[in-house]
């Protein structure tokens, strides 16, 4: 097979990987005896699109799932989708609103239809990008999260859950959202600083002979107060601790209660406690047995339950009415500039409100003590170690689980109830009815399960559950969870959970938490900031109009539209450049540290892109010196060079299997770069030339030697660059076998490490090179020009010397007892060598040319030294850029005591 001339990453990728995918290669392994090996991924949203963290994370686990795979293991990557159910109901609601058209214009079956529809033909957008990437699960079982077999065990689940007494329907306080009128998920709700103010309000006492001073930031809520709250031990307010105060405005009394909650720091030590519409006052409202009153309905307006005034307004023109008749009464003491946290819904940014509803919960303390005795007794761990404390904490304090949400999108709850209110949880509305016991007409509960029930069953609702089948048997418990430390409990504690408790086994036996993708200066990623990138832009290319269009359209804010415009062609002038899915994957694979965050750097990408390039041409060097030429059948370490590169790929080899047993992706990716680039190009292609020029056998034994430690490279990295390694390899093995149809390198055997004893057999010959090469340096010659060189040492090292001429561009190397004493040129020290070139110079041009090198580089350390006698750059530059000028002057003097010692041999 011929190669081409340059690397063209696009085209291999669109070649290689639909004869990957049609050929079957990445379906689920199911060969007798074979260890399983089994990773979940997480599921993206149906309505998603790949961005940086998904390509991240999907790197790492087609990696893994391609190690194991060539290992021989049973594999299973288990590829599918999740139905989002907030988010995808957005986008299709703002799709009719488009169309002047609301989901209850349609009603519930016609609007679930169009979300069919609409899944059907954008839903699909993940996956191809997933393809892009390189990505081989076992696409054959795609599951989604609403589809018929995952929707039977959500429902099976919920049923057992609540014949078990696990799940309840209850009146509990939850995160609604007034826009989308639903409950909604800690995860989405953003907390975000804002100024806001805190009013301080006077509240008469019952017998009128005094007041007390609450301060709020939400003086609407006064209307729903049951008490107000100081601190038992406060000596300000002891005595007034049982009495009662009039709420000012709605004239309703309320008792003043004592309690720890109460910071008697914080504001006047007085607060107002309304447990319909805040969390930590719901918890109070429960010790002290306070009757929580609703004062909001769903949209967020005041309701029946308040003064006739308000009744109808909006939350916050309410407030303002509030504050003005407050202000009239006397009885709003002071107004205060106050910085709060904002919690915004993460869809609709709306202000999200504390509100009491009726909704489904499930008991969670009794599931959460198994999830934490299985990380107790070893069965499931984390890597790193530390994200067990985060998950200790999260189930050490677990609440029990609001479950439902007020949507249509998702899976509705199996429970009916009469008129009379009963409920009546059932598989099907025949079993429903059976249990209501007459013909008595039934409703079905109009609410969907939150999105994270479904997702909680993944581990085993993808494997056939609730089915005992040769999956759920062979691929439970799966091996490892790849995901993000933000999803530690929405997620990964609940799948644990779950799948105790319904299977008896834990979900996976580790879970590798990645850190989190940044941009290349530490800041998160996100569209507001315009940093950022796209994956398949990096893999592609973007140019720079085409980039700021995307990173401003949809911006609302003109100003800041403009100004990422500005930085974004400040800091791509000529736009993204084509990258491939290999330097990208490699990329990720460097940065895949165990720390939180992961700085991307583009430059980064260019540095792999050229490794892909230097893999490339010297497969092609490969193929030029062995195909057609006598190659040896089979390779023996001949030579020291031979011995050497088989110990150092040995070594390499061992540093790639420890770094992914250890889920060190950045030391497999350094392994494979420096053994690639520094070791066999670097070194044993220019050894190479030497021995086939040689002729003969060692000239086919060096062509064999070259092949077998190419392919076995190729094997070695192929699970990090699939789609380069596949094409080289092919060639690679078109030479070595004689035979174009080769198979695959995703299916060859990953190597195992060989003998390693042999790892520092070339360091004499390197350290000798680089002396040459120093001489050569240092006496100003031209790379052009071929020099003598004597050494004096033993004659042992006359094995170099066909080597060290190629190496360093000598004319010849002689062996000499004692270099000559009245030579005037430089000499270096390797061990027992001394080491000089023989030259003719004119000494009197030689002294003019050092003494201006001299001038130089005193010169260079006066202008280095004074930076760093400067306080204001020592202090105020980072401190890489200070270590680094330390660094520059160090070097400029250790080479200015070397030409002045030439100097002073000349003299």
């Amino acid at each position: 097979m011929e190669l081409a001339k340059s690397f063209e990453p696009h085209a291999i990728e669109q070649h290689w990987y639909p004869r990957w995918e049609d050929a079957g290669h990445f379906q689920m392994g199911a060969v007798p005896d074979a260890e399983p090996y089994c990773i979940l991924l997480p599921p993206p949203n149906v309505t998603g699109t790949l961005h940086m963290g998904h390509a991240f994370q999907h790197t790492l686990m087609d990696a893994l799932t391609r190690y194991r795979r060539m290992q021989g293991d049973n594999t299973l990557w288990q590829p599918g989708t999740d139905h989002a159910g907030i988010a995808t109901q957005i986008v299709v609601e703002r799709q009719l609103d488009a169309q002047g058209i609301s989901r209850h214009d349609l009603g519930r079956e016609a609007f679930l239809n169009k979300v069919w529809e609409w899944k059907e033909v954008s839903g699909s957008t993940i996956t191809r990008q997933m393809r892009r990437l390189g990505a081989s699960p076992a696409w054959e079982r795609e599951r989604f999260t609403m589809d018929a077999g995952l929707s039977e065990a959500v429902t099976e689940v919920f049923v057992r859950l609540y014949r078990e007494g696990l799940i309840y329907r209850g009146k509990r306080l939850v995160n609604w959202d007034p826009v989308l009128q639903t409950a909604v998920s800690d995860l989405e709700v953003i907390n975000s600083e804002e100024a806001g103010s805190m009013w301080e309000i006077a509240y008469p006492l019952e017998s009128n002979e005094g007041t007390l001073i609450v301060a709020t930031t939400r003086p609407e809520t006064l209307l729903g107060d049951c008490a107000v709250a100081v601190h038992p031990d406060d000596t300000r307010y002891q005595h007034l601790i049982g009495q009662r105060v009039r709420i000012p405005v709605a004239d309703r009394l309320i008792p003043i209660i004592a309690d720890t909650y109460v910071d008697p720091a914080f504001g006047t030590g007085v607060v107002k406690i309304t447990p319909a519409h805040d969390f930590n006052d719901w918890q109070v409202g429960q010790r002290h047995a306070l009757t929580p009153i609703n004062i909001f309905t769903k949209d967020a307006q005041i309701n029946e339950h308040c003064p006739a005034a308000y009744q109808g307004l909006d939350r916050f023109e309410a407030r303002k009415k509030i504050l003005a008749e407050l202000d009239a009464q006397g009885r709003l003491i002071s107004t205060k500039p106050h910085t709060l946290m904002i919690p915004r819904s993460d869809r609709s940014q709306a202000i999200i409100e504390p509100y009491l509803t009726d909704q489904w919960f499930m008991h969670m303390e009794s599931l959460a003590k198994r999830g934490l005795e299985v990380v107790d007794n070893g069965q499931l761990k984390f890597v790193p170690e530390n994200w067990t404390t985060t998950y200790r904490q999260w189930l050490g304090n677990i609440q029990d689980w609001c479950i439902s949400r007020q949507l249509w999108w998702g899976h509705q709850i199996p429970a009916w109830f009469d008129a009379d209110g009963r409920i009546f949880v059932a598989h099907t509305e025949t079993e429903a009815q059976a249990q209501a016991g007459d013909d008595r007409p039934l409703r079905r509960d109009d609410d969907v399960l939150d999105t994270w029930f479904s997702s909680a069953l993944w581990p085993f609702s993808t494997l056939g559950w609730p089915q005992d089948t040769w999956e759920l048997k062979h691929y439970l418990p799966t091996s490892v969870l790849v995901t993000g430390f933000d999803i530690i409990f929405f997620w990964v504690a609940r799948m644990v959970m779950m799948t105790l408790h319904f299977t008896d086994k834990v979900p996976f036996h580790e879970v590798y938490v990645t850190g989190l993708v940044r941009d290349a200066q530490g800041n998160k990623m996100s569209k507001s900031k315009g940093n950022v990138l796209d994956p398949i832009d990096l893999i592609d290319g973007i140019s720079l109009e085409a980039l700021v269009e995307k990173r401003t359209t949809g911006l609302m804010n003109p100003k800041q539209a403009d100004s990422i415009a500005k930085a974004t062609r400040k800091e791509f002038p000529d736009g993204i450049n084509s990258y491939g899915t290999d330097a990208l994957r490699f990329t990720f694979a460097s940065l895949a540290t165990h720390g939180r965050d992961i700085k991307f750097d583009l430059q980064r990408c260019e540095g792999y892109r050229n490794f892909c390039n230097k893999l490339w041409n010297a497969t092609r060097f490969v193929m030029m010196n062995c195909d057609g030429h006598e190659i040896a059948p089979a390779a023996t370490a001949q030579t020291f060079a031979d011995q050497w590169i088989l110990a150092r790929q040995a070594q390499a080899i061992t540093a790639i299997h420890e770094g992914y047993a250890a889920y060190r992706f950045d030391q497999t990716a350094r392994a494979v770069y420096e053994f690639v680039w520094d070791e066999y190009c670097d070194w044993y292609l220019e050894l190479a030339k030497v021995q086939i020029a040689s002729g003969g056998a060692e000239a086919a034994n060096t062509r064999r030697l070259l092949l077998d430690v190419l392919e076995t490279t190729l094997r070695a990295a192929h699970p990090l660059i699939p789609f380069i390694t596949e094409e080289l390899w092919q060639a690679v093995r078109a030479v070595q076998t004689g035979h174009t149809e080769t198979g695959t390198v995703m299916q060859a055997a990953f190597p195992s490490a060989g003998d390693s004893t042999a790892a520092d057999a070339l360091d004499e010959l390197k350290s000798l090179t680089n002396a040459c090469r120093a001489l050569r340096s240092g006496m100003g010659l031209s790379p052009a020009q071929k020099v003598p060189l004597v050494i004096e040492g033993d004659a042992a090292v006359a094995r170099y010397a066909p080597y060290l001429q190629a190496l360093a561009r000598l004319d010849s190397v002689s062996v000499v007892a004692q270099l000559p004493l009245e030579a005037d040129a430089p000499v270096e020290v390797v061990g027992a060598y001394r080491l000089m070139l023989k030259i003719e110079i004119d000494p009197e041009a030689e002294k003019l040319r050092l003494d201006k090198e001299i001038a130089r580089l005193a010169n260079e350390i006066s202008k280095s030294e004074g930076k760093l006698s400067n306080a204001s750059f020592v202090d105020r530059a980072p401190a890489a850029v200070v270590d680094q000028e330390r660094a520059r002057l160090d070097g400029f003097k250790d080479t200015l005591a070397k030409v002045q010692g030439q100097r002073t041999r000349l003299d």
